[in-house]
This record gives C-alpha cells, structure tokens and sequence, in this order.
C-alpha cells in the first residue's frame, strides 16, 4: 500500500476511548450501565456505550462522573471504527452542556438508538465542548464492524482526587 493510500485508510478510521471500572469488563459494550441508568445522551431504558475521542477526554469524562475516591479498579479499552459509521446531529438542544443537562439532551441519542441511525453517534463533549464523545449503539446492526481492543489497566494519577464537592 502507498503511503497516500494508507493516510486515506487512517483518515477514515477513528479511535475512542472507554474507562470503566474492571469488574464490568465484561459487559462494557453491551449498553447496559447507560441502560439501567440513564446519562446525558440517553434515558433509562435505552442502551448505549459512552466512549472519547481520546485518552485526555476519557480521563475527564470518567473523572467528573466518578462517584469514590480512591478510585475503583479500572481499565481503557481503545476502540476503532470507520467514519462511515458515524452520524452527528446538525443541532444540539438548548443548554445540551448544563451540568443538569434538559430531557431533551437525553431524547437525542434516544431517537437516533431507536432509529437505528448509525452505530456511533459524535457529540461534543460537555467537559471539552471543542472534543467529542462517541456513542455508540449495540444494538445496530454495524456494530460489529466496530473494532475493540484489549483492556488496560488504568491506574488513576492521585492528583486527579480526592473528590470536589457538588
């Protein structure tokens, strides 16, 4: 392969990341956390997978949703997918970055998971508005195409604690 071919092969491949607590490895890309509990993209009932853009903004999204310190066991997982898989909504709602974000933040992933748009769907991050978060839908049928690597042990810098009070 020339090396133009190859920069045209990477530039239609995009890597994200996930950090989960290790005990759900398992289950990290079935949906079911987002299911059971809802998130800023998705209500209860719906299942999607919340990765990032890279390692720095998985670190920070996993760092404002963590609930103990010192943090839990954990792992990233890399994962790779073609941009074809992608879909991005032209608007986002009002106030979609608000710390308690609006129900209609939560009805976007809702209705592109059960439409069946794509099996990634690209939005900015609330932590970083200028990076984007990559959802992921289990459930499409593409799915499969999305390529998942190894866990990793992550260890969590201590500067990254202790909690800060809400």
């Amino acid at each position: 392969m020339s090396s133009a071919s190859a920069r045209e092969v990477a530039a239609t491949r995009v890597e994200a990341y996930c950090i989960l607590k290790r005990k759900f490895v398992g289950s990290a890309f079935s949906g079911e956390g987002a299911r059971r509990y809802g998130g800023r993209w998705n209500s209860v009932g719906v299942a999607v997978v919340y990765t990032s853009s890279s390692v720095s903004l998985a670190i920070l999204e996993w760092r404002v949703n963590l609930t103990q310190w010192p943090a839990p066991p954990s792992v990233i997982i890399r994962i790779e997918f073609g941009a074809s898989l992608v879909w991005s909504p032209a608007k986002l709602p009002a106030n979609w970055n608000r710390w308690r974000c609006p129900k209609t933040a939560a009805a976007v992933g809702d209705d592109w998971a059960r439409a069946g748009k794509s099996a990634v769907l690209k939005l900015p991050s609330p932590v970083v508005p200028t990076e984007f978060n990559y959802l992921l839908n289990p459930a499409h049928p593409d799915f499969g195409k999305i390529s998942i690597g190894k866990p990793q042990l992550f260890k969590a810098d201590p500067r990254l604690g202790p909690l800060a009070s809400h």
